[in-house]
């Protein structure tokens, strides 16, 4: 398939800040959201949220499908790891690119999962909207200068959305699925969140090293405050959610 980035990040540096407006106008539906129902019924919403959920395990699957096989056909080669981190995007292919765009606009399709929260009155918790209001912005800032290490980041998330997403999807069908599994999701999730690190470490490393590294200082310094702080906030959850022995007897 023919798809020419190149246009998409030169708009995307231009207006990357949209993505500000967009998660001030999210913060203020959060907010203005839980206060118009906070004396209402809960919506009951269970085959629209099955729907929202198989559609977007769907879209994760399929992007997954179409970039996780280059990431591993980069990380054999003798140079792998340093290629995946430190080497332009411009290698990538035209399926790869496409679908590093409809990562960047996807994060704005996926606000609408906080929707849901409100308006079935479910808790909604920090990590939610903190991740979901980061990464949007985060995505925007960087995909301007398409750096080496979206690769990464992009696959990551695709592949453990498609698992993610599909575990809500089941759920919201009101099938039961295992302790294990939910603990297992949450791991890849904390998983991510170490490799993000590592890899934002190694390429500040690499140019402290005077090697040539495709990322710019800035946007490191961004990602690896971004990642840290999901790990923190993530390592909490799983803390709270598996082995809080307080929660636990209350459950």
């Amino acid at each position: 398939m023919a798809f020419d980035y190149t246009s998409r990040t030169e708009w995307m540096a231009k207006n990357w800040t949209v993505s500000i407006y967009i998660t001030v106008a999210y913060i203020t539906a959060i907010f203005g959201g839980q206060a118009v129902m906070r004396n209402r019924q809960p919506f009951v919403l269970r085959k629209q949220l099955a729907v929202w959920n198989i559609s977007l395990a769907i879209f994760s699957i399929l992007a997954t499908i179409r970039t996780l096989p280059e990431l591993i056909g980069i990380l054999v080669r003798p140079d792998g790891f340093h290629h995946s981190v430190c080497s332009p995007c411009e290698d990538v292919s035209p399926d790869s690119a496409f679908w590093a765009w409809a990562f960047v606009l996807s994060k704005v399709v996926e606000l609408g999962d906080t929707a849901f929260i409100i308006l079935r009155k479910q808790p909604l918790i920090f990590l939610h909207w903190y991740h979901h209001m980061t990464v949007l912005i985060y995505a925007w800032y960087s995909y301007g200068d398409y750096i080496a290490p979206a690769r990464w980041f992009v696959v990551m998330n695709y592949t453990v959305h498609s698992l993610m997403y599909t575990y809500y999807a089941l759920k919201s069908l009101r099938i039961q699925i295992p302790k294990p599994i939910s603990m297992a999701i949450t791991t890849l999730q904390l998983s991510q969140m170490v490799l993000g690190v590592t890899v934002n470490l190694y390429a500040y490393s690499t140019k402290n090293k005077n090697i040539s590294c495709d990322v710019k200082y800035h946007h490191l310094n961004v990602g690896l405050a971004t990642y840290a702080s999901y790990f923190l906030l993530f390592t909490n959850f799983f803390y709270r959610a598996y082995f809080d022995r307080r929660k636990l007897k209350g459950a």
